[in-house]
């Protein structure tokens, strides 16, 4: 989209991939745009990642496709399964409530960490961010706004400065996109951003007790968006969610 059309573009990096160990080469290129799929919802929990249609797809070998799909499966976005092949992770519903727990006990210290670090600078790449979010929504982008809810999430992680709960937390957003794909019933919880705007006032503020409440607020909201017992089916077919051309598609990038 462009702001000569009226409307707002949104670029960014692939702040996922700041935690996630990814493959060299075209399995990097099959990898990321994958990812990208899984975390924006495009791919759907359980859709089947058949090997062939990829290579044929992106235009590359299988053993290209292997080493991508091993790579999604080590940060639990694919599951492999012997004889059935690849399919978009598809979380159970007792899965779906242990990850919102580890969030709920892990997130508000990364925030109240956060809300000690925050440089100017931070606060300011915080804002830009949530505008990218307001923007997403505005243009019912519901996917991209839900991919970019979790890396802002994932910013505050490297603002706390904390590897190893970045790491943790960076597992459970991932799978959390999943969960929310499969359970959402009230959309537009999963992708508020008054929250994302409230915690930022806290950072600014270096007030960490407030930033651990909201957060802790944030991750039960999010919680109670969820429907444990429907799940939503994959409805689309990998060609329509990847695109017949994926050549033309990595020469763009």
């Amino acid at each position: 989209m462009s702001a000569a059309g009226g409307r707002h573009t949104r670029t960014h990096d692939n702040d996922y991939n700041t935690h996630i160990a990814l493959p060299a080469g075209r399995a990097r290129d099959v990898c990321v745009q994958l990812q990208d799929a899984i975390l924006q919802h495009r791919l759907r929990p359980g859709s089947k990642l058949s090997e062939d249609e990829m290579g044929e797809i992106f235009g590359v070998g299988r053993t290209v496709v292997r080493t991508a799909l091993q790579a999604l499966a080590h940060s639990q976005l694919v599951t492999i399964e012997r004889h059935r092949g690849a399919f978009v992770a598809s979380p159970s519903p007792q899965e779906a409530a242990e990850i919102f727990e580890a969030r709920s006990l892990i997130e508000p210290r990364v925030a109240s960490l956060a809300a000690q670090n925050a440089s100017d600078a931070d606060i300011k790449r915080l804002k830009a961010h949530v505008t990218e979010e307001n923007a997403a929504l505005a243009d019912n982008d519901i996917g991209m706004a839900l991919a970019l809810s979790g890396r802002f999430h994932i910013a505050l992680c490297d603002i706390a400065g904390h590897n190893v709960l970045g790491a943790f937390v960076q597992s459970l957003i991932s799978r959390s996109s999943l969960i929310i794909a499969l359970y959402w019933r009230r959309r537009e919880t999963a992708c508020e951003s008054h929250s994302h705007a409230a915690l930022i006032e806290a950072l600014a503020a270096h007030d960490g007790a407030a930033a651990e409440s909201l957060m802790k607020s944030h991750i039960v909201d999010l919680h109670s968006g969820l429907d444990l017992s429907r799940r939503d089916e994959p409805d689309a077919a990998l060609p329509d969610v990847l695109g017949v051309k994926p050549v033309d598609r990595f020469h763009a990038r």
